[in-house]
């Protein structure tokens, strides 16, 4: 199958620009970027795509082999950015898109110039000595919840992600994008995003990185950004005025601000 038709990928922009790729979180599509992803359009060439299984993704397109790694989700995005792009490019992942992102780097460094991870966690499994934001206990309900009864898990748990309770139509938004993907794909991403273990990876990535972290999130607490900065060589922290796990939908103006002062293009 074509790559731009397996994962619904769009080109806009400026042409002959530097390019940009956005990736957009677990059971999320392109769209989360469409505050973000214009602003960079005048002056990049910049490529939205949607994961297997995600958004308007090909229907064939999600392999339950394939992607029972992370690594299934990073070879896609490899094929994506060597169909999309003739030199390395800027990459922007949001969540699991981070992760993603970063396994697709230690493979190929040379498709990837700079990596920009907003909202990045490689464990979300609290261990000794180690944060990241849910016990264990925690992710079994959470997945059991999703299993049970995945519509009432959209809509409970959209609003915990997004933040910001005093603007509802944030959350109501995310549940309906949640919505709209298959029950049983979901319920596998989620195993493979809210199980798995990337820290050993961080070490691999030797691609100039920017970590974004908002001030306060209930996903990825900052002390998770922190410690994927400590551990990424050549990375940089910026921690953003933003409250939630979705700044690019929340707070896009302090992302997009936080992005061009760390690219140079303000």
């Amino acid at each position: 199958m074509d790559v731009r038709e397996r994962n619904n990928v769009r080109v806009v922009g400026t042409p002959g620009a530097p390019t940009i790729v956005f990736a957009h979180g677990f059971g999320c599509d392109q769209s989360m970027w469409r505050f973000v992803a214009p602003v960079f359009a005048a002056d990049h060439r910049v490529v939205l795509f949607d994961h297997s299984g995600c958004g308007a993704s090909h229907p064939t397109s999600f392999d339950p082999v394939r992607h029972a790694d992370l690594r299934g989700y990073a070879a896609d995005l490899v094929e994506v950015v060597e169909d999309v792009a003739d030199a390395p490019v800027i990459f922007v992942g949001h969540s699991v898109s981070s992760m993603i992102g970063l396994l697709a780097a230690a493979e190929r460094p040379d498709l990837f110039d700079r990596l920009v991870l907003v909202g990045p966690s490689p464990r979300y499994v609290d261990e000794e000595g180690y944060r990241g934001g849910f016990s264990a206990a925690e992710i079994d309900e959470l997945l059991e919840t999703m299993d049970a009864n995945y519509l009432d898990w959209t809509q409970a748990m959209a609003p915990v992600i997004v933040g910001n309770p005093e603007r509802p139509a944030l959350g109501d938004e995310l549940a309906e994008v949640f919505r709209r993907n298959d029950p049983a794909v979901a319920r596998q991403f989620a195993r493979v995003t809210f199980l798995g273990d990337n820290r050993a990876d961080l070490a691999r990535v030797h691609t100039r990185s920017l970590v974004v972290q908002s001030r306060e999130d209930a996903i990825a607490p900052p002390e998770v950004g922190r410690y994927v900065h400590e551990h990424l060589p050549d990375s940089d922290l910026v921690v953003i005025d933003a409250v939630g796990h979705c700044p690019n939908l929340s707070h896009p103006a302090v992302l997009v601000g936080a992005m061009r002062d760390w690219l140079g293009t303000s």
